[in-house]
Formats: structure tokens, sequence, C-alpha cells
């Protein structure tokens, strides 16, 4: 079988994954040696407390031949920020992202992502069919709705990206707070390709927690969510104006006391209520942009540690 020329490279996310690190390196590494002639494996060890490196080091010198290195990131930063610090060392012409080290699919879907991508994709996916979480359900539907952007998200397993992909995605920013949401809007033509998947994958708690915080900031930099919030709650307010506004005239004329007082002091407390939600909404817009703008240095790592001859 004739292999690819192009140079790949694939960046994996590790974090106390000591049960199912070595095995995911056997089924990407074998894989990349059967369809490439030159690949790299970047495993990005968040931190880990347990035996994950030893796993990967292990690994390594089980298959000498594997071109395998390993970042330490400096303390636990969160999957996006970890694999950002990946795909900054990652050098291929593409670059496949793996979020989760289990194989839950045919490891043939490796392959046939990147032949999608050269159909003419600089960015595919591959996600589960029927795996997705109540609150990931939750959080993709309300950023569909209000994105704006013909590219549906979806929980996805991997994916790869092209150089070009990868160029674009830097020009556009310095920091990729959800890298998903920045490659919607890149530009560029994506595609994401089923699978049925084979077995559950286990979660990650602390990671999660991270990505809670994660959502909140993506429906904030990336629909209009809040914009339309706060344009409604302004409607409200002014509504809420024009009908004390009459009220008031309506008392003064007839003199006479009109019922009701105590419902319409509780709808301009609501109405109070909106004018601070909708400073709220300011206040984490200004810190975001302060965290983009100065904050440059989005992640810290430790060492790099190269395994392969």
């Amino acid at each position: 079988m004739e292999k690819e020329s192009n140079f790949v490279s694939a960046v994996l996310y590790l974090h106390n994954a000591e049960e199912t690190a070595r095995g995911f390196l056997e089924c990407v590494c074998g894989v990349l040696a059967r369809h490439f002639l030159k690949y790299e494996v970047v495993c990005v060890n968040d931190a880990s407390d347990d035996r994950t490196a030893a796993e990967v080091r292990e690994f390594a010198a089980e298959h000498p031949g594997a071109p395998v290195t390993i970042l330490h990131m400096s303390y636990f930063q969160g999957r996006e920020l970890a694999m950002n610090a990946g795909m900054d060392l990652a050098i291929g012409d593409f670059v496949f992202e793996f979020d989760v080290p289990e194989c839950d699919f045919d490891p043939e879907l490796i392959f046939g992502v990147y032949q999608r991508a050269l159909e003419g994709y600089d960015i595919v996916g591959a996600h589960a069919e029927g795996r997705t979480r109540a609150s990931s359900g939750l959080f993709y539907a309300v950023y569909n709705r209000f994105s704006g952007s013909p590219y549906k998200l979806t929980t996805e397993s991997f994916r790869v990206l092209s150089r070009r992909a990868i160029n674009r995605v830097h020009s556009m920013t310095k920091t990729i707070p959800f890298r998903k949401a920045v490659y919607a809007n890149c530009g560029l033509k994506l595609d994401s390709l089923p699978y049925r998947p084979t077995r559950e994958c286990a979660k990650d708690r602390q990671d999660n927690a991270f990505r809670r915080g994660l959502a909140v900031d993506s429906l904030m930099l990336f629909t209009d969510i809040a914009y339309k919030f706060a344009f409604g709650m302004t409607l409200l307010m002014i509504l809420a104006t024009v009908f004390v506004a009459v009220y008031a005239i309506a008392v003064f004329l007839t003199g006479a006391p009109v019922e009701g007082w105590t419902t319409t002091m509780l709808f301009l407390a609501f109405c109070f209520f909106g004018v601070f939600a909708v400073l709220t909404i300011v206040l984490k817009y200004m810190t975001l942009l302060i965290d983009l703008t100065f904050k440059k240095a989005k992640y810290t790592f430790e060492s790099i540690e190269k395994l392969s001859r």
C-alpha cells in the first residue's frame, strides 16, 4: 500500500489517563504508521498526578520507531489551553486533535477523516451519534441558535486541520478560548463525519468544571444572545417607564387611588433587576476583552520530553 507523503501530527490531550493512554497511543500510532511516511505524536500531559506520563514513556520504549513527544504543562490548565499548547508545538502539514484519549471508534476512521480533508475541507471532525450529554446538547442548541454561523457545532471526539486552517486561525487571534467556535468562524470549509460509538468514554470531572466556565465565555464571545437579552430588557424598561408615566398622570388628574400599586412596584423592581443584568453582561464583555487583549501567554508549560530517536 502506497503511503501518504504529507507529514502529519497528532496532538493528544492527556489528564490522569493512565488506564487508556497506552492503548490509545497504540491505536493512533498504528493507523499513522500504516498510512503515512512521516508523522509525529505530541502528548500534552496536563499536570497528571497518576502514571499517565510513565505509560507514555513505556509505550515509547516498546515502540522505538514511534516519534512521540510529551509536553508537560506547568499545572492543570484545562483541555482548551493544553491543546493550544500542543497545536503550537505540532509542525505537520495536517494536524489531528484528539480531545479524549479513548478509541470508541473504528481506528481507520482516523484515516477516513484525513481523506475527507483531501476532498477540499480544511477542518474535518468525527462525532459520535447519540452520545451527546444533556448539558452539552443544551449548550450546542443555544450556541447554534444564536451564533449565526452556517456550521452547526456538536460534540466531536477528534478532528484534523490543514496547515492553512491553523495559519488562518493564528492570524485571527493570538488566544483561542474555544477552538471549535474559532474554527467555525475562520471562513474555511468544515465537515464532520458521524460514527457509532463502540463503548462509553470516561469523564474528566476536573476538566468538566473548566468547560462549564468556558461554555459561558463562548456564548458571550461567539453569539449574540447577550445582545438580544440586553435589547429585550431595554424594551421592557421603556414600556415600564411609559406605563408608570401614564399611571402617574392618571393619579394626578383623577385624584383617586388606583389599584395595583404593589404590583406596579414589583414590576419596577424587576425592571431595575434588568438594568443590573445588562450591566453585568457589559462587565463580562469588558473582562473577556481585557483577558484576550493583554493576557497573551494563555498557557504555560514546564518541559518538552522527546521520547523518539
